[in-house]
């Protein structure tokens, strides 16, 4: 049948597609990625001990210079005098104003005012609960800096002595900076000028910075407010397309702007003149964002740059100057959040601040309208039945509900297809060499018996954007990370960990080490159980008359399979029960249309030995 044999050559040429892609374009990529990782960890290294000797004056900018009335905030970032060994003995180098909220640990460095030592400290590295926590920001001097840093700046050509990155804060009062007891430093630049900066912070990640200046002498001055994320070194990163991790912006009424760190280097420097706009650094599931308010003009810059050979980048933005007359005060209020990309957290932050779409910080990918709606139906069931994976179940329950009323129509088309199947192998028997008009005739029974030749293939159709819409929800969202199933599943967010190629762990051995082959040697029991299910769902069917379609029917699931093996665990959980539903669904509306369901017949028939030929 012509209809069938086109369905049969694009799931075969998908297929292909995707099996090309992986082996052609996934895998070379991943290599690529990991020795350019390794490449820049030892650049990494050989920088920081080039780094030891004592940091030389006047020297170059790491950032390059904008062209505009005021300096720019960050050019003249030094390297370190020693770099530490570690990030424990960066932290302990300089004076610091301890960080203790029930969300976030670390401090506060009074050398230079920045926020550069934070731990997101209800997340740890692995499933692991005595884990390490994950560290987001780290200071300068440390392997892998990124930090927060919040100032004023001279007009072009001005020299009002301001607090610089080396500067040494004081601390009014003591303890540590904690939900309700914010912390205030100031600075006497010995000119007449006084700078004091007050930093709170909430009970989740949203740090308010408030920076003032008393002018007590007999000049008028005038600074710009700037605010700056800056981040040394080019951070390990999962390279998927799918995935930004990166640079991201909101700037007024465009799009949010999303640019990598390959990008950026190659560009330098993207610059905004806006209002209503955030900016910062993403990784998957942390980020540091500037939260300037949404009626502030900013001009807000992506930038990249090098300290020596270390590649850098930074975010960061100037609010209109500040003019200052003798005896007055002038004041910028700044804020940055700086942790986990909770889904709750940062429509909470978008709501209560007001923000410019700030969801967008989450990369809910092309299928936004499907993808973040499905998130939160996931995430409100979870909350009743305090699992994910069984809420990923239910899910797949409704959607089937949802769809039945096409379904429904779909397999009685099916149904009735095969009713026919003699009348169009009679069709194919009286016509053997007139193609067009078998076609005609088939093209007319099809109209008398009111069949719809293409409604097989619906239901996989609307499945698509299902699909990889739950694929960007498990992937990316922070709520997915580390949700345990049922069994040997504690993390649906990532792969199956069992593997069949090594007895499901029974031989201390792990396949995916081996040379060339080994990516496609990772085939876990629920991958297994996924491809038992498409296998059933396709033996509903009688078997192609044609041995080409044959083997092509009994291929498809293998492959299948091991494509699927590696996608996140729940991902494949779902695909293996929404197939065992579809099994249970189309063999019932079969039943009701008094076709033949053919998979006892379809397994009976592997076990069924051929005749000798007479």
């Amino acid at each position: 049948m012509t209809d069938s044999k086109n369905t049969i050559l694009a799931i075969v040429l998908s297929a292909l597609v995707l099996i090309a892609w992986q082996f052609f374009f996934a895998m070379p990529q991943e290599k690529a990625r990991q020795e350019k990782l390794q490449a820049e960890q030892l650049a990494q290294k050989q920088q920081i001990q080039t780094q030891a000797q004592p940091a030389q004056p006047g020297q170059p900018a790491a950032i390059p210079a904008q062209p505009g009335q005021a300096q720019v905030p960050g050019a003249t970032a030094q390297a370190p005098a020693a770099v530490a060994a570690n990030r424990d003995a960066a932290v302990a180098a300089s004076p610091r104003v301890p960080i203790a909220t029930d969300s976030l640990q670390g401090s506060i460095d009074l050398k230079g005012g920045r926020i550069d030592d934070l731990a997101l400290v209800k997340f740890r590295e692995t499933v692991d609960p005595k884990s390490p926590p994950i560290v987001l920001l780290s200071p300068s001097g440390s392997p892998d800096p990124f930090y927060a840093e919040f100032g004023w700046t001279n007009a072009a050509g001005a020299n009002v002595k301001v607090p610089e990155s080396d500067t040494v804060w004081t601390q009014s009062g003591s303890g540590a900076l904690s939900v309700g007891h914010p912390v205030t430093l100031t600075y006497d630049n010995g000119q007449g000028l006084q700078f004091r900066r007050t930093v709170a912070v909430d009970d989740k990640y949203l740090f308010t910075i408030k920076d003032e200046v008393v002018n007590k002498s007999d000049k008028t001055i005038s600074l710009f407010p700037f605010a700056l994320i800056s981040r040394h070194g080019t951070p390990q990163t999962l390279g998927y397309y799918i995935l930004h991790e990166g640079l991201i912006g909101k700037f007024g009424d465009e799009g949010s702007k999303e640019v990598t760190y390959k990008t950026i280097e190659e560009k330098k420097i993207n610059t905004f003149n806006v209002t209503n706009a955030w900016l910062g650094i993403t990784d998957k599931y942390w980020a540091a964002v500037l939260l300037p308010k949404t009626d502030a003009h900013v001009i807000a810059n992506f930038r990249a740059g090098t300290i020596g050979t270390l590649p850098t980048y930074q975010t960061d933005y100037l609010l209109d100057a500040r003019t200052i007359a003798p005896g007055a005060t002038g004041t910028a209020d700044a804020r940055l959040f700086a942790g986990a990309k909770e889904v709750r957290v940062v429509n909470g932050y978008e709501k209560q601040l007001d923000l410019n779409h700030f969801d967008l910080l989450i990369d809910w990918g092309w299928f936004y309208f499907i993808t973040k709606p499905l998130f939160s139906l996931l995430d409100y069931i979870y909350h009743l039945v305090g699992n994910f994976g069984v809420a990923i179940l239910i899910v797949t329950v409704l959607i089937k509900a949802a769809f039945f009323p096409l379904a429904n129509k779909s397999y009685a088309s099916m149904a009735k297809m095969k009713a026919v199947q003699p009348q169009m192998a009679a069709l194919r028997a009286r016509y053997p060499d007139d193609k067009a008009k078998q076609q005609q005739e088939l093209m007319a029974l099809y109209k008398k018996e009111k069949i719809n030749p293409l409604a097989g293939c619906l239901p996989i159709a609307i499945q698509i954007p299902v699909f990889f819409s739950l694929y960007k929800v498990l992937f990316v969202t922070i709520e997915m990370r580390h949700a345990p199933f049922f069994g040997w599943i504690h993390d649906l967010s990532a792969p199956d960990p069992t593997n069949i190629f090594n007895l499901f762990g029974l031989i201390p051995f792990d396949p995916t080490t081996v040379p060339v082959i080994g990516h496609f040697l990772h085939l876990g029991a629920w991958a297994i159980i996924m491809g038992i299910t498409m296998w059933a769902q396709m033996k509903l069917n009688p078997a192609p008359p044609d041995p080409t379609q044959q083997m092509i029917f009994n291929w498809m699931p293998l492959i299948f399979t091991f494509m699927l093996a590696r996608f996140p665990a729940g991902l494949v959980i779902y695909w293996a029960w929404n197939n065992s539903l579809s099994v249970v669904q189309q063999s019932v509306i079969m039943r009701k249309h008094g076709a033949k369901i053919e998979l006892l017949d379809n397994i009976k028939a592997l076990f069924d030995k051929k005749k000798p030929q007479a």
